[in-house]
Order: structure tokens, then C-alpha cells, then sequence
């Protein structure tokens, strides 16, 4: 399944310089992530300072 970031977002973008595939982009608010892209792989979950990203 592929993640989703969450209202937590903070928008520092450190989830979408970790992205392997650069599904993430930033959105109004707060990051998001094409779940169509999205490998599930969880590097951006893994440096959220928010814990932010979650698999859906």
C-alpha cells in the first residue's frame, strides 16, 4: 500500500529529498505523495520529524 502524509505535516520537506521514487511533492499546507508512484519503501516515514507519512 502506499503512504500518506497526514494533517501533522509541517512542510519542512524532508520527506521529499528521501523519496527514491520523487513521488512527493509539496502541497498546499502540507507535502503529499502520489500513490501511484509510491513504493511503500518508507524512507520518508523514516526521517519525519512529525511522523507525518503513514502506509494507507
Amino acid at each position: 500500500m502506499a503512504y500518506q502524509i497526514n494533517d501533522d505535516c509541517i512542510s519542512c520537506g524532508a520527506c521529499e529529498t528521501e523519496c527514491p521514487t520523487s513521488c512527493i511533492s509539496e502541497g498546499d499546507g502540507k507535502y503529499v505523495i502520489d500513490a501511484a508512484d509510491c513504493i511503500s519503501c518508507g524512507s520518508c516515514a523514516a526521517v519525519c520529524p512529525v511522523s507525518a507519512p503513514n502506509e494507507a
